[in-house]
């Protein structure tokens, strides 16, 4: 066991989507990390390096798991170059290495996050050219090292990016509909939803299936992370390959295949039921979802009690505004008919139809479907009034 590797902690930041910092910080918590603390769109936090491979694998609600390794400030062009040459980029990158820089800038002298990067860039050229004279070159799409730059109020903040690829790109989805629901906000939505991962759950406008898959995952208590091949850490200098062997073993003994928990699927369109079927095939989930095609107004609770989790069409393709807002009438009429005695959770970004959904939300959160601003809708589809319900349970 490599213990000295494990044993020292340092700190790390996972970024994630707006409004899912709380859920990620909870992840992170379960996880046994340290000093953890809510920012914007980011969550800071302590561990090692078993937690860094680990947060990698488990946490649903991170983009990318970061490790920082210098913090400077930087007035100018020419400060923030020597800066950056000032580091000794051999500990991180050789010279037929390739690198990317991702750079992200608010609020400072700087208004282009372009420029810190090229600016980035050259200074790190420059050391190994001056060093060795050669030089490693860029790959933005497949690098083997990225650099993460964050630069507030002329703060920088230079961090190796342990994931690689975005975490939201699980591996499993090979299917997807025109507009799929990234696989982090799918699993933010049902961790926020309230669901309790017994409780039969059902996706009545499914698309290619990312609701099923990420909740399949969660009541079975399966690491969505073991689906990837590859993660940023896998070509670092320090990379354990015993470690990570340890830390994906460890994760498969904690899935739980014996839980007994109805998950459904359905949507109007073939093509969507297809394609979630392939998605859960591939991610050999099939077996633990149930998927057909089903036209939503003809739905029925295929429980006394349960979970509906859906994410409709918001307008921007669908025509007319009347067509949208109808679809919303019969989200809501089919809900308050059919769907007696379950919690209803609707993600949206067309707010103005969610008000013909006609039912009062017991929650309204805040959230982001890429720049869309969106709203997660909670509702109590009690039999009877609420306060009838509330009046039995005196």
């Amino acid at each position: 066991m490599a213990k000295s590797k494990t044993s020292a902690n340092f700190n790390m930041t996972a970024t994630t989507l707006a409004g899912l910092e709380e859920v990620l910080a909870q992840e992170l918590r379960d996880l046994g990390a340290q000093y953890v603390k809510v920012g914007v769109r980011a969550v800071t936090f302590s561990g090692n390096q078993y937690l860094l491979y680990q947060a990698n694998l488990w946490c649903r609600t991170a983009i990318r798991i970061l490790k920082p390794f210098a913090q400077f400030k930087a007035r100018d062009e020419k400060e923030l170059y020597l800066k950056v040459r000032e580091q000794d980029w051999s500990q991180f990158l050789g010279v037929n290495d390739t690198f990317a820089i991702n750079a992200v800038v608010a609020r400072s002298t700087f208004e282009h996050s372009l420029f810190v990067s090229q600016l980035t860039k050259d200074a790190i050229v420059d050391q190994f050219r001056d060093k060795t004279g050669q030089r490693p070159s860029v790959d933005v799409t497949t690098p083997d090292v990225r650099i993460n730059l964050h630069m507030h109020e002329n703060i920088v903040t230079l961090a190796l990016d342990s994931s690689g690829d975005s975490l939201h790109r699980r591996g499993y989805r090979q299917q997807t509909n025109v507009a799929p629901l990234n696989e982090v906000l799918a699993a933010g939505i049902l961790l926020l939803s309230g669901w309790d991962k017994r409780t039969p759950l059902y996706d009545p406008m499914c698309g290619s299936g990312t609701f099923l898959a990420e909740a399949a995952m969660l009541a079975h208590n399966i690491a969505p992370g073991l689906y990837r091949k590859d993660f940023g850490f896998m070509r670092w200098p320090d990379y354990d390959a015993a470690l990570y062997e340890r830390v994906r073993q460890d994760a498969l003994a904690l899935e739980d295949p014996t839980v007994e928990v109805e998950i459904f699927g359905s949507d109007v369109d073939p093509d969507f039921v297809e394609a979630a079927f392939q998605n859960l095939e591939y991610a050999e989930l099939e077996h633990l979802v149930r998927v057909k095609q089903l036209d939503f107004k003809e739905a029925v609770k295929p429980a006394e009690q349960g979970m509906v989790v859906m994410n409709p069409p918001y307008g921007e393709r669908i025509g007319e505004e009347s067509e949208i807002n109808g679809l919303y009438k019969m989200i809501g009429d089919t809900l308050k008919t059919n769907f007696q005695n379950w919690d209803a959770c609707l993600f949206t970004g067309n707010l103005e139809a969610a008000k013909h959904i006609g039912l009062k939300p017991s929650r309204r959160i805040p959230l982001y479907n890429g720049p869309i601003e969106c709203r997660l809708f909670k509702y109590e589809l009690y039999r009877g009034s609420r306060r009838e319900k509330e009046g039995s349970e005196d």
